[in-house]
């Protein structure tokens, strides 16, 4: 599977999102939806952005006993997206059980990944706020282990993790990894943070870029640099 570049669409609304879109004329970027435009547009919104040509990434970091995420996934299932998620830390039998109720009944599906840490998580707060005490990348690499046993596809982590999950998990397991900057650019609240090209060299398969492409004077030659940079 190719690299691709991941535009992270979040905005508070369907027009704005369409109308940022719009400005890609000669392009179909691949985009991420989340929890804000999906709350705000709902799931329409998945179908219309297929339609426009576009791939999805659907962001909703399900995380809930394993029945509820199973009988949940079953519904987005049919959306048409291309790709969702949810957080590892729900367990391998929640996992399991989404992998499941993403399943069609003619076997296909959309990849699932699994969420590792957030990249604005440091150490020292995963630490003091979720009394994790292991090295963040040892949480990392254990969590996306359960992911590839329970059957995902892959996890979303830090590009700086990227190398070690592939070495863990094997090159075919996808790392999606958003945390990237333009170098020289706000980290906003991110903390482990690369540029495009050295999230290549990593080995990450996907970047999510939000605001250094949704945020840019020209978010057209933005989305282009960053291509450029990451996929060559």
């Amino acid at each position: 599977m190719g690299k691709d570049v991941i535009v992270a669409c979040d905005f508070a609304g369907r027009d704005a999102a369409e109308r940022f879109l719009d400005q890609f004329t000669g392009e179909k970027p691949y985009v991420k939806i989340g929890m804000e435009l999906f709350y705000a547009a709902g799931p329409d919104i998945v179908r219309s952005l297929k339609d426009r040509g576009h791939k999805v990434f659907l962001d909703l970091k399900l995380c809930d006993i394993p029945n509820t995420v199973k009988k949940s996934m079953a519904v987005l299932r049919d959306l048409g997206a291309d790709m969702v998620n949810l957080h590892a830390s729900g367990t391998i039998e929640m996992m399991e059980a989404a992998l499941e109720g993403l399943t069609r009944p003619d076997g296909t599906r959309p990849l699932l990944i699994a969420v590792t840490q957030l990249t604005s998580t440091s150490e020292e707060r995963m630490r003091r706020d979720l009394l994790i005490e292991r090295p963040l990348p040892e949480v990392v690499l254990h969590y996306a282990q359960n992911a590839k046993t329970a059957g995902l596809d892959g996890v979303v982590c830090s590009p700086l993790e990227a190398g070690g999950v592939h070495e863990r998990c094997g090159a075919d397991f996808l790392t999606v990894t958003p945390g990237v900057r333009f170098a020289g650019g706000d980290v906003g609240d991110q903390v482990r943070v690369t540029t495009p090209a050295k999230a290549r060299e990593i080995g990450s398969d996907y970047i999510v870029v939000g605001r250094p492409i949704t945020a840019a004077a020209d978010p057209v030659a933005a989305y282009r640099q960053c291509v450029k940079d990451f996929v060559g």
